[in-house]
Order: C-alpha cells, then sequence, then structure tokens
C-alpha cells in the first residue's frame, strides 16, 4: 500500500487529495487567480455543520424550566463555562456582548471534527481553506473588538507600547507581523491537529498491507481503535483551544493598555 501518489492504482491512497478533498460535487466558478468555488464535500459538511447547530441549539432554546433535559443537559454546562472561563475574564462587564461570537465559533469547529469522525465523511477542519477562513473570521473579530471598544484612533495608537522614540520603528514592524502571526496561528494549529490524528490512523492501517498478517492486522486495528477514541478528546480540545485564542486576542484588543 503506497500511502502517496496517483490514485489510479485502488491499492493506493493519495492523502493530500484525501485531505484536501479537490474533488468538486458541482461547479460553480473560478475568480481571478485560481480561487475556485466549488461545491466539494468539504463545504457540504460545513452546511451539515451549521444545520446541525441551528436545529440543536435552536431545540435547546425552546426548553423551558430551571431544570435542563435532554440535550440542553449537555450543552449548557459547555456554554457556562466559555462564558465564565473564556468571556468574562477577557471581556469582565462586556462579556454578554462576546459570547454569542465565542458559542458560534466553538460548536461551529467542534461539529465539524465531530462529523469528520464518521466513517466516510471527511473532516471540514483538515482544510487549510477552512481553518484559514476561520482565522479570518477572528481576525476580523479581533480588530473590529479593538476599534469598537477603544475607537479607531486609540486602538491604532495602542498598537506599539509607549517605548523611546528610537525603538518606536522597530517595535512598529514587530507589533504589524504579531498582527498577522495571531490568524496564522489560528489556522495552521487547527489544520495540523485535527490532520495528524487521521494520517497516524491511515498509517497504522497501512502496515496490515504492508505485512499482510493476521498479526499485523490485529495489532494495527487495536492501535487505530486507540488513536479513533483519542481524535474523539483531540475534536473537543481543538475547538476549545481555538477558541480560547480568539477570546484572548479579542481581549488585548479590546484592553490594549493592560
Amino acid at each position: 500500500m503506497i500511502l502517496a501518489g496517483a490514485t489510479h492504482d485502488p491499492d493506493r491512497i493519495d492523502i493530500l487529495h484525501h485531505l484536501m478533498d479537490s474533488e468538486a460535487y458541482y461547479h460553480v466558478a473560478t475568480l481571478p487567480g485560481g480561487i475556485s468555488l466549488d461545491i466539494t464535500r468539504h463545504v457540504v459538511l460545513m452546511w451539515i455543520a451549521s444545520l446541525l447547530m441551528i436545529i440543536v441549539m435552536s431545540s435547546i432554546a425552546r426548553q423551558k424550566g430551571l431544570v435542563p433535559r435532554g440535550a440542553r443537559n449537555l450543552i449548557e454546562p459547555v456554554l457556562f463555562f466559555i462564558r465564565d472561563e473564556l468571556a468574562i475574564p477577557n471581556f469582565h462587564d462586556k462579556a454578554n456582548r462576546y459570547v454569542p461570537f465565542l458559542w458560534t465559533i466553538f460548536f461551529f469547529i467542534l461539529f465539524c471534527n465531530l462529523l469528520g469522525l464518521i466513517p466516510g465523511s471527511a473532516t471540514a477542519t483538515g482544510n487549510l481553506s477552512v481553518t484559514a477562513g476561520l482565522a479570518l473570521v477572528a481576525f476580523a473579530a479581533i480588530h473590529i473588538t479593538g476599534v469598537r471598544e477603544n475607537g479607531l484612533l486609540h486602538y491604532l495608537g495602542s498598537i506599539v507600547p509607549p517605548v523611546p522614540w528610537w525603538l518606536w520603528p522597530l517595535l512598529l514592524v514587530v507589533e504589524i507581523v504579531g498582527i498577522f502571526a495571531k490568524p496564522f496561528a489560528l489556522a495552521v494549529r487547527l489544520w495540523a491537529n485535527m490532520n495528524g490524528g487521521h494520517i497516524v490512523i491511515m498509517v497504522m492501517m497501512g502496515f496490515i498491507f504492508l505485512f499482510k498478517s493476521w498479526l499485523a492486522a490485529g495489532i494495527s486495528v487495536a492501535a487505530a481503535t486507540a488513536i479513533y477514541m483519542l481524535e474523539l478528546f483531540v475534536a473537543l480540545l481543538q475547538a476549545y483551544v481555538f477558541t480560547f485564542l480568539t477570546a484572548v486576542f479579542m481581549g488585548m484588543a479590546a484592553h490594549p493598555d493592560h
């Protein structure tokens, strides 16, 4: 079994094609620069994740009473945790203004991650284009928060901290690099972590065809199953990490003097 290369041989798996999902279900248009607007499997899965969010959250919101039941019993503690541990420490008295955004980004990433664990499906957050799009949303939210809370001129003036005049040009360059490094780190971290486990599982299963023995099959399946269970934790963890870092960056923009 060859884990890279062409897909003409049925015994071969093209990992890059599997991860990037370049095959389009429906061709829409191609923008200048080669940017494709095709509907791929990852696009469909993002639509499914969004639809599931709407259905689940709407169902929970319609429940009455102080005692949670069903899905609300599972989701409500997560909502409170994000509000109390992420929003309030970073936004203080303005937390309620930004917590819906944090809830949305957390559950969207989580649903995409979990859908990718269904056999025969694909992980939308394992596509760098998807994580880059999420990072751009976070990038916009960070700076909109900064301008909203401080005003445009004060926010722009706070990019470089008070330093001697001869250090100001150097720090300006450093701060500008940092501004763009934050969304880059968000995109690459989520993309790499969601792909890492899948690649390991594929390699483990590839040992069956490499060694062609029942012993190798048993060990490979057991190891792949263990990693699959770990992937459930990683799906939750990476949604939290992305949301946590976004909240921290937004809080830094909202309170540049602290």
